[in-house]
């Protein structure tokens, strides 16, 4: 997966369809290194950070909202993976992984919530339903449709990801929980609602995140893109570090490989071993 350079900006690409960064760690380490002596802005496109609700609840957690944070939970349950050209996205070898190529963007969602290195990884998953019928060349694709993963961070904190591809009738794509000994934030996509609990008098708020409904119209991801975008020009105008690093990116495809480890092995994988 290469990079597109424009005199001193090079643009990683883009992560509209979910994909990585890259889908090995050593690939991951050759584009860290490249980016370390590269004289302009690198940026790698993670989205999710940049869906309005979801900025604020990262927001509101790193503000103390719920004060020490101890539980972070990611649900995304929606529809299989769409056919692309070739069909490439069926098969565990193009794609790193099912937990690599499509759960990179909460795995950097769960590095920047949680904000502490991330050190062991748990998961439990498989293909029960999607794509069991298709043959590519007499090939059955091998990419996984659901799973449960754990991370645990240096702090103590855990985070969750409950993601099942089989889900299409759901209220909301996406659910995050972040949970401390003060309160909890929930946040719902496409409903766009940060919900507010403190434990102190147990109450609860909902407030609706708006977005302009011309940025809705302009792009996917609750208008993330156009918000990515904004901050990317920034940071080229600026000369101000990249919101999201090289080495996020590499972070977040290990955490995926691991996840993939963890299943195909049955075991828990230390980060470090990879």
């Amino acid at each position: 997966m290469s990079a597109v350079s424009i005199n001193t900006v090079t643009i990683m690409p883009n992560q509209t369809g979910s994909k990585p960064m890259c889908t090995t760690i050593e690939d991951c380490r050759a584009v860290v290194e490249g980016a370390s002596s590269h004289p302009g802005v690198v940026w790698v496109g993670m989205e999710y950070r940049y869906m309005a609700p979801v900025a604020r609840l990262i927001q509101e957690v790193h503000d103390g909202a719920v004060g020490a944070l101890h539980m972070l939970a990611i649900r995304e349950h929606r529809f299989p993976f769409l056919p692309k050209v070739g069909d490439w996205n069926r098969f565990s070898r193009n794609t790193g992984g099912t937990l690599v190529e499509k759960c990179c963007h909460f795995f950097d969602l769960m590095n920047l919530i949680v904000a502490e290195r991330p050190l062991r990884v748990y998961a439990s998953g498989a293909q029960d339903v999607n794509h069991r019928d298709e043959r590519y060349d007499g090939e059955a694709p091998d990419i996984l449709d659901n799973a449960y993963v754990i991370v645990d961070y240096e702090g103590g904190v855990r985070a969750l990801l409950d993601l099942c591809m089989f889900a299409e009738a759901s209220r909301n794509e996406q659910e995050i929980a972040a949970t401390g000994d003060r309160g909890k934030l929930e946040c719902f996509i496409p409903e766009g609602n940060l919900v507010v609990g403190v434990r102190e008098g147990r109450k609860l708020e909902s407030r609706v995140v708006p977005v302009d409904e011309t940025i809705l119209k302009a792009g996917f991801h609750h208008g993330a893109t156009y918000y990515q975008h904004l901050a990317f020009l920034d940071a080229v105008r600026s000369g101000r570090e990249p919101d999201v690093s090289a080495q996020d990116g590499l972070v977040a495809v290990a955490i995926g490989l691991a996840a993939q480890q963890s299943i195909a092995e049955r075991r828990p994988v230390d980060l470090p071993q990879l």
